[in-house]
C-alpha cells in the first residue's frame, strides 16, 4: 500500500493526497496553525478512515451472517492528549444499525469481531487510546 502527500504551496498548509488505487484526497489546517480550514484535520482523516475500517467490517460480518442489513452509521468521538504528540486517548464509536428483524446479539458479534480481529485502524489506535463501543438497532 502506498499514498503520497503533497503540500499545495506556500499560501497555507493544504495538502493533497493521493492513494495507491488512484483516488484523490485534500487535508487542511486550521486557521490557527496557517491553514484555511477547506478540508479536513489529518487526524480527523485517521478517525474517518477507523469508522470506515469498523463500518465496513461489520456490515460484512452482518451480511455473511444472512443478516438483513439496510444501513450501518458509525460516530467517532475522540479525545486527545493535551501534548504532544497527541495521540488519541479515548476513542468511543457509536453504531446505528438498520434493517429487518436484526438479532442484537449478531449485531455485537459484528461490533466485537471488528474491533478485535478484523479493523486493523481500531486495533492501531487501542495502543494508545481507551475504546468503547455502544449501538443501537432501527428497525427498517
Amino acid at each position: 500500500m502506498e499514498v503520497k502527500v503533497s503540500w499545495n504551496g506556500p499560501s497555507g498548509m493544504s495538502f493533497r493526497a493521493e492513494t495507491g488505487s488512484g483516488h484523490l484526497v485534500a487535508m487542511d489546517g486550521a486557521p490557527d496553525g496557517g491553514g484555511h480550514n477547506l478540508a479536513p484535520r489529518p487526524m480527523e482523516m485517521v478517525l474517518l478512515g477507523t469508522g470506515g475500517c469498523t463500518a465496513y467490517d461489520v456490515v460484512l460480518i452482518l451480511k455473511r451472517s444472512r443478516e438483513d442489513v439496510r444501513g450501518c452509521d458509525v460516530t467517532l468521538q475522540a479525545d486527545r492528549a493535551e501534548t504532544d504528540p497527541k495521540v488519541f486517548t479515548k476513542i468511543n464509536f457509536h453504531f446505528v444499525v438498520t434493517g429487518r428483524n436484526l438479532k442484537p446479539a449478531t449485531v455485537e458479534r459484528a461490533i466485537n469481531l471488528s474491533h478485535d480481529k478484523y479493523c486493523s485502524a481500531s486495533i492501531m489506535l487501542a495502543k494508545t487510546a481507551e475504546i468503547t463501543h455502544s449501538y443501537e438497532i432501527v428497525e427498517v
